[in-house]
């Protein structure tokens, strides 16, 4: 696993009080800031174009779930997008570390950025942009609330098409939501509290934040093409590698995921989290399925394994 070690940037010890930082930290040019102080330029392409490349990853109980997995997907964005920022891989780790501990949150949400930034000459020019690296941590927030985890959630099938991979490299995680926004409101239109949306042949894709699978005669699927290959969805590869159950990566039509007999999202952002309605079918009889609940089980049970996990230095 990553150490959390290494040379970063020193702020003073005042800064170093978590009181100032009630509801968590960011790093900016390079110092820590209260979250209400964390602000980027109008210029910045990040904010102008969704020109920008970030990475999610949560701590649970003190430890981070995955971290090695998050940084590698971060770094492939980076490359992808020949964008560079100052701070190396180790530095990384402890800047996010960092940010968890003086925030003193035990359960986080933990961001790292990397922005095109702005050019000083006001250039068109993305080479002449200054790329800038920004991390946060903030309280741990789920997609699915207590109640739909337990219930499972309701979800809606929109038309809205996600953006083609040969527009935009679905492995690299960006802000283009325009798509996944536009599902999310025509999910909400429909009684729904989130949304599937389609890939560019009509099969179902991911929805905003997450990726989807089913369960059919004790296997589970999932879309394959044109969607994020999210870490808790290779997570779920994992442990059914780990249980004995067979996962494979294919297309999935809508008639399919409505008969399935099991249906789950899964989110770096809640985990494993069930769903017992899409449209106007009851899945699973509209209850939570057995290998659902198993997985979601064994997925948090692991967040206290260290070879999944990795603690986070407390001051």
């Amino acid at each position: 696993m990553t150490q959390l070690s290494g040379p970063v940037p020193t702020v003073d010890e005042h800064h170093l009080d978590r009181r100032f930082y009630p509801h968590g930290i960011a790093f900016m040019d390079g110092q820590y800031l209260a979250m209400s102080e964390a602000k980027i330029s109008v210029l910045d392409w990040g904010f102008l174009h969704s020109d920008a490349t970030y990475d999610t990853v949560h701590v649970w109980n003190g430890r981070f779930f995955r971290l090695d997995l998050h940084l590698d997907r971060f770094w492939g964005g980076m490359k992808r997008l020949r964008m560079k920022q100052p701070y190396d891989r180790e530095q990384v780790a402890s800047i996010l570390n960092n940010c968890v501990a003086l925030s003193g949150h035990k359960a986080a949400y933990v961001e790292m950025i990397c922005t095109r930034g702005s050019s000083p000459t006001f250039s068109r020019d993305p080479r002449q942009a200054e790329n800038r690296f920004i991390a946060f941590a903030v309280p741990f927030g789920s997609v699915a609330n207590e109640e739909q985890l337990e219930k499972g959630l309701r979800v809606a099938i929109s038309e809205t098409v996600r953006i083609p991979p040969k527009s935009v490299d679905p492995a690299i995680k960006n802000y283009h939501w325009l798509d996944l926004v536009k599902g999310l409101f025509d999910a909400y239109d429909r009684g729904a509290e989130t949304a599937l949306i389609l890939d560019t042949n009509g099969h179902v894709a991911e929805g905003p934040g997450f990726n989807v699978f089913l369960v059919r005669d004790g296997a589970l699927r999932t879309p394959a093409f044109g969607v994020l290959p999210g870490i808790t969805r290779r997570t779920v590869f994992d442990l059914c590698a780990e249980i004995g159950l067979s996962a494979t990566a294919t297309d999935i039509s809508r008639a399919e995921i409505k008969d399935a007999d099991e249906v789950f999202i899964t989110s770096t952002a809640g985990g494993i989290m069930p769903v017992t309605h899409i449209d106007d079918v009851a899945i699973a009889k509209g209850q939570v399925g057995p290998i659902t609940r198993r997985l979601m089980d064994l997925y948090w049970q692991k967040h206290d394994d260290p070879v999944w996990s990795t603690a986070v230095i407390y001051p």
